[in-house]
C-alpha cells in the first residue's frame, strides 16, 4: 500500500501510503478523499458565483445530484469499453470501480448529459449551465489529478529533466499528474476572470473545451497507461484533439457573428421616430417663445385695467395743487 515517491533533481522524497484512515476495517483511500475535496470546494465557487450566470443555489444542488452520479457511471463505462478485451473475461469486475478504472472524459459525458436533460426539464439556459458547469470541473479536475500522485500512476515516461519523478526507486519519469493539474490551474484562473465579462452563451464552456482538450493532447501523448482503439490510437488524444477542434471552430463563427453585427450596427436604428413635425429641440426659437392661449388672455402690466375692473380702493396720490392768482389777492 506504499510506494516511495521522489524527486531526486528537487531534492524530495515522500513515503505514500495509499490509505488515508481505517474505520470499522474499512479503508478508505487518499485518492477517494481528494477526489471529495475537489468536488466540495468546485461546488462552493459554483454556490458563490450561480447567480451571476442566472440560477438559483436550488439549481446547483439539483444539477450535482444529477450530474455526480451519471458522471461516475460514464467514467466506468468509458473505461470498460475501451479495455473490453480484459473486461469480457472478468465480468464480476465491471462494477468493481472501487478497485480503479475511470476516464476523466467519461465523467465529462456523463454530466453534460445530465444537464441537457435537466435544462430540457426545468427550461433553462442549457449554454449557461454548461458555463458553469466547466469552471467547476477545472477546480475538479485540477485537484483531483494529486490522488493519481498518491496512487503512483497516470505518469508518464523516462526522463531526464530536472523535475523527473521516481516511483520505489525507479527511473525518473514525466509527473504528467502534475503536468494537467497545473494546466488546469491556469485554465481556471484565466477563465474565472474573463467568465465576468463573456460574450454570450456557452462561450466559457468552449474555452474550457479547448483548452483542456489542447493541453491533454500533449499531455496524453507522454503517459504510459493510455487507453487504446485499434492498438494504435489513444483515444484521450483522438477525442481531446477533436473536441479541441470543433470548440475553437465554433468560438471563431461565434466572435465573426459578433463582430459582424457590431459593423452593420446603426446607433438609435431601433428608437421610435415621431410621426409628423420635428423633434421638439429642432423647432425654431419664434416657434418655441409662442405664447399659450392662458398667457395671452392675461393683461401685460402697462395695460390699462378695463373699464369692468374694480376700481382701486387705494387712491392714487396727486400733486398738489396749483395756487389760485384771485385768492392771492
Amino acid at each position: 500500500m506504499e510506494h516511495v515517491i521522489a524527486f531526486p533533481g528537487l531534492g524530495l522524497e515522500f513515503t505514500i501510503n495509499r490509505v488515508a484512515f481505517t474505520v470499522f476495517g474499512k479503508n478508505f483511500y487518499w485518492y477517494g478523499l481528494i477526489i471529495c475535496i475537489g468536488f466540495v470546494l468546485g461546488a462552493l465557487y459554483l454556490n458563490a458565483r450561480v447567480k451571476e450566470f442566472g440560477f438559483t443555489s436550488d439549481n446547483l444542488i439539483d444539477c450535482l445530484l444529477l450530474c455526480v452520479p451519471a458522471g461516475i457511471i460514464c467514467a466506468r463505462i468509458y473505461y470498460v469499453v475501451f479495455e473490453w478485451k480484459y473486461y469480457s473475461q472478468h465480468l464480476n469486475e465491471i462494477i468493481a470501480i472501487w478497485n480503479g478504472g475511470i476516464a476523466v472524459y467519461g465523467s465529462v459525458i456523463g454530466a453534460v448529459l445530465a444537464l441537457w436533460g435537466y435544462s430540457r426539464y426545468k427550461k433553462v439556459s442549457f449554454a449557461r449551465l454548461c458555463d458553469l458547469a466547466a469552471l467547476g470541473l477545472l477546480i475538479g479536475q485540477l485537484i483531483g489529478r494529486w490522488g493519481n500522485f498518491v496512487n503512483a500512476e497516470a505518469h508518464g515516461g523516462v526522463t531526464a529533466l530536472p523535475w523527473g519523478m521516481t516511483i520505489d526507486g525507479g527511473d525518473p519519469v514525466h509527473p504528467t499528474f502534475f503536468y494537467e493539474s497545473l494546466w488546469n490551474l491556469i485554465g481556471f484562473v484565466a477563465l474565472h476572470f474573463y467568465s465576468k465579462k463573456r460574450k454570450f452563451d456557452g462561450e466559457i464552456a468552449l474555452w474550457y473545451v479547448a483548452w483542456y482538450g489542447l493541453g491533454r493532447f500533449w499531455i496524453e501523448g507522454l503517459r504510459t497507461d493510455s487507453l487504446y482503439v485499434f492498438n494504435a490510437l489513444r483515444v484521450s488524444q483522438v477525442v481531446a484533439i477533436v473536441s479541441c477542434a470543433v470548440a475553437a471552430f465554433l468560438l471563431a463563427r461565434a466572435y465573426n457573428r459578433i463582430r459582424v453585427a457590431k459593423a452593420f450596427y446603426v446607433p438609435g436604428r431601433d428608437e421610435p421616430v415621431p410621426a409628423e413635425g420635428p423633434a421638439p429641440a429642432d423647432q425654431p426659437e419664434a416657434a418655441k417663445a409662442e405664447p399659450t392661449p392662458e398667457s395671452e388672455a392675461m393683461p401685460l402690466p402697462e395695460q390699462a385695467p378695463s373699464p369692468d375692473s374694480e376700481p382701486d380702493p387705494t387712491p392714487t396720490p396727486q400733486p398738489d395743487a396749483a395756487v389760485d392768482d384771485k385768492e392771492e389777492t
